[in-house]
């Protein structure tokens, strides 16, 4: 059963380098909005003091580069057309047909088209922003610690944001289009993940509420182990919470798969 699993992993992996045109038009596309970003921060900065704002401008610098680098990882509005046809044509009846578990069956699908185009896009953006000069270049992580932390913290966001992304498919059983799930999910939870300011720069009141919910430890929480901003203590416990909110995602996933094809209709003959 899990070699299926594998087999179709490396078939979408192997299938997503293919795009390497796409994925360079994708890296001067973030390239450029990454420069914006960084302007708008360093005017703002400019206009504030910036010893008393939470984040120091080279770590916000780090943090938009690694947004830009990695955004396949992080972004919600990613998704796999082809999924809400099968759910929405009744070809999903085909799916079923397979001896295997379709919510992992999807979920290998899913994290192998988004690895394999951040793996096209993520080294050309952080070469680049390496050598930029000051105050636009990618500052190095303070340590070896922190930046095996951050890959560890990264990869985990990764499955936390796929398995958050596999609700999307989920709720097309019932509504039948994907429109609403989609831009539910891309405002509301891009925001809470800090993909729009980082969540240090957010109100009081609003961090509480992003800190209980899963959508930052996708994004904002690595990030900011990269650059310094949360220690090492603090990272190991943050991925720890990373581990919890994984396992209860996956766990209410596959509940929620179930009890959708159990409503299943297939029409047609």
């Amino acid at each position: 059963m899990m070699r299926s699993y594998g087999s179709l992993f490396r078939l979408r992996f192997n299938n997503g380098l293919q795009y390497r045109t796409a994925a360079l038009a994708g890296v001067a596309t973030q390239f450029f909005w990454g420069m914006i970003l960084i302007m708008v921060y360093r005017a703002f900065y400019a206009m504030a003091d910036g010893a008393s704002m939470p984040m120091s401008l080279p770590q916000i610098v780090t943090y938009i580069w690694l947004q830009q680098a990695f955004l396949t990882f992080i972004m919600l509005w990613h998704r796999d057309n082809e999924l809400f046809q099968l759910i929405t044509t009744g070809n999903i009846a085909y799916e079923l047909c397979r001896p295997t578990d379709l919510y992992t069956f999807w979920y290998a699908k899913l994290l192998a088209q988004r690895l394999s185009s951040a793996l096209l896009r993520c080294s050309p953006i952080l070469i680049f922003a390496w050598f930029l000069p000051s105050p636009y270049e990618l500052s190095p992580p303070p340590d070896l610690s922190a930046l095996i932390l951050f890959v560890v913290s990264l990869l985990l966001g990764l499955l936390v944001l796929v398995s958050i992304s596999m609700f999307i498919y989920i709720s097309v059983f019932y509504t039948m289009s994907p429109v609403g799930s989609l831009l539910m999910f891309n405002v509301v939870g891009e925001f809470l993940a800090g993909m729009v300011i980082p969540v240090p720069l957010m109100p009081d009141w609003l961090q509480r509420i992003v800190v209980v919910l899963p959508f930052r430890w996708t994004a904002d929480f690595p990030f900011r182990v990269f650059s310094g901003h949360i220690g090492y203590h603090e990272a190991l416990s943050g991925i720890m919470v990373q581990l919890v909110w994984l396992i209860c995602l996956i766990l209410l996933g596959k509940l929620a798969m179930r009890r959708a094809l159990t409503r299943v209709v297939v029409q047609g003959g």
